[in-house]
């Protein structure tokens, strides 16, 4: 699969080529970056405007593989003269703000990543140097298409308000980051800690999201994606001081914890059928009805397949049992985790012991 550039080494491109155009007063029709990865970055220059103290030019995000939203924008980048000393970097259109403490961006100032942002430094400084100019620059990054966009990330739940965040570590994009996916949740996890909340919910993706919401009233920061990264989801947890977690989903994922599988991924492993058969077997059926459950192809058809209500039941709660141990086994003191499995569309379902409680907790904040 293809790798593509980042939206942090396409606005470092086109800040390094505006400021390249702003000294040289030339049209200049591609540039050329190293990216921290040690790939080099040869894109073509879009939109070039020379207009005296200032140019502008846009470099187009070109993702690779991945099927990521911000694939084929344009990213700008204008640079113009300015009475202070260094190069200062800030975000224009459609560059998100932050409003929220945890990131590691201060509130106030442009979602520009730590490194996007060194990127665009050295590169606009390489010119500098390449045209003897030691005085001020002011490199304004600009993304027209960013507000619209930004509806369709984290950006939102994450504080980061009126445009999508200028990202990446290695200035490439690898075809569907884990990575990225554990940062974010990492992200997420921060902004809630340094609110001053101690518990939080964990879901697998927006069922998740929409089930407590639906069922329990608990939304915004509470709830926490964290994909098929459970593990590193509880992980990160303690690493972040949280007290309490609710790990909430739908049996369909919430099942392969029963086995302690961490990351819940179809290609990382599948024993669903296998679990909730052995569960089906400490809560009393008979052979017949475990090689039915064998043979269904979801968990919704292999709860449905016992008939019987109170061995769906009773088969749950021996799940949601197995669940708890794995999870805290994971965990450790001074993290404490509940589970809430539900199935179907979500009118059936198990609880741990504690796990009502953090409900009533959530809901109360």
């Amino acid at each position: 699969m293809k790798n593509g550039f980042s939206t942090g080494s396409c606005a470092a491109a086109a800040a390094k080529a505006a400021a390249w155009m702003l000294f040289s007063q030339t049209v200049k029709s591609q540039i050329s970056i190293m990216t921290p990865a040690g790939i080099n970055f040869d894109t073509e220059l879009y939109d070039i405007v020379i207009d005296g103290d200032q140019a502008s030019c846009a470099v187009k995000k070109y993702s690779g593989d991945d099927p990521d939203i911000t694939d084929g924008i344009l990213i700008y980048a204008k640079v113009s003269y300015t009475g202070e000393k260094g190069i200062i970097i800030d975000g224009g259109k459609g560059v998100g703000r932050v409003t929220k403490p945890g990131l590691s961006i201060a509130p106030g100032m442009a979602a520009i990543n730590p490194i996007p942002r060194r990127m665009i430094e050295q590169e606009v400084a390489e010119v500098c140097r390449l045209f003897d100019y030691d005085e001020g620059l002011s490199v304004i990054i600009l993304v027209p298409e960013g507000e619209e966009l930004s509806e369709k990330t984290f950006n939102p739940k994450l504080g980061i308000e009126g445009g999508i965040s200028i990202l990446g570590t290695k200035g490439i994009v690898e075809p569907m980051s884990s990575q990225a996916i554990i940062e974010t949740t990492r992200a997420q996890l921060r902004i809630r800690r340094a609110a001053g909340h101690k518990r939080a919910a964990l879901v697998f993706g927006n069922y998740g999201v929409i089930f407590l919401r639906d069922y329990y009233h608990i939304s915004g920061d509470s709830v926490i994606i964290c994909s098929n990264y459970i593990g590193r989801a509880i992980d990160m947890a303690r690493e972040e001081g949280f007290e309490e977690i609710l790990i909430c989903g739908h049996a369909g994922k919430l099942v392969k914890l029963a086995g302690g599988i961490m990351n819940t991924h179809s290609r990382e492993a599948d024993c669903r059928m296998e679990l909730i058969a052995a569960a089906a077997v400490r809560a009393g059926c008979d052979i017949d009805a475990i090689k039915n459950i064998l043979e269904q192809n979801t968990t919704d058809g292999a709860f449905s397949s016992l008939g019987d209500e109170n061995l769906i039941n009773k088969t749950a709660d021996i799940l949601t049992e197995k669940i708890f141990y794995h999870i805290n086994k994971r965990c450790k003191a001074p993290l404490n985790a509940e589970c809430l499995m539900y199935l179907g569309d979500g009118s059936k379902r198990s609880l741990s012991d504690g796990a009502k409680k953090i409900l009533e907790d959530l809901q109360n904040e």
